[in-house]
């Protein structure tokens, strides 16, 4: 089941992760972006970029390559950042548009479908039990990254990929709220996580998804 999973969610998320670059790269450039452009702005979303780790971490498993997304508190980390990708879309960004045909298929896949396949997984067989309090402060690392690189190039930009960190529209205040609530959910995850690690490790005796 672990390996269908990891089959599953690697196939599944690239296929998603392709899809959705062809279809942003043409909608971008007709609304003015040069190539360059829209291929920067694709890769500034929190979404696409957790998702390609997600693609990694299956990649590794599969493979027994990539060993940094082999280490057990890597896998963890992905699969809070992908559980807030869920979170965040479902209750701050899901009904301020409505994608049809394509879209749709690339946004249900990756706001949902890849991020459920890829927790299974990693409760299933991701999950090794040797997590610790210590690793929760790592899972921080990207979003602050992230946070941090998105507002910066807004200016330069003139953009930013999600409302809810624009900065112009929302002022400072707004946004270094809405920031720190979002950090305080990926702490909250992580805790979760960790004793998720422990419980699941305690239930089942093969801890870890050897690549075959």
């Amino acid at each position: 089941m672990a390996k269908i999973l990891n089959v599953t969610g690697l196939f599944v998320g690239l296929a998603a992760l392709i899809l959705q670059f062809g279809l942003t790269l043409t909608s971008s450039m007709e609304a003015g972006r040069s190539l360059v452009g829209s291929v920067v702005f694709f890769f500034s979303f929190f979404t696409i970029l957790t998702n390609i780790l997600v693609v990694l971490v299956h990649m590794a498993a599969l493979t027994g390559r990539l060993r940094f997304f082999s280490q057990a508190w890597v896998r963890a980390g992905v699969a809070v950042a992908i559980t807030v990708v869920a979170i965040i879309y479902w209750l701050l960004l899901s009904a301020l548009w409505q994608p049809k045909g394509l879209f749709l298929l690339c946004d249900v896949t990756l706001h949902y479908i890849a991020p459920t396949i890829y927790l299974v997984w990693w409760l299933r067989a991701g999950a090794d039990g040797t997590l610790t309090w210590r690793h929760v402060p790592l899972f921080v690392v990207y979003p602050l990254v992230y946070s941090v690189y998105v507002l910066m190039r807004a200016p330069i930009a003139g953009e930013v990929p999600y409302p809810f960190l624009d900065v112009e529209m929302h002022g400072w205040p707004s946004v270094l709220v809405t920031m720190g609530a979002i950090l305080l959910t990926f702490v909250f995850l992580g805790r979760v996580a960790v004793m998720a690690d422990r419980m699941m490790a305690g239930v089942r005796p093969n801890r870890y998804d050897k690549p075959v």
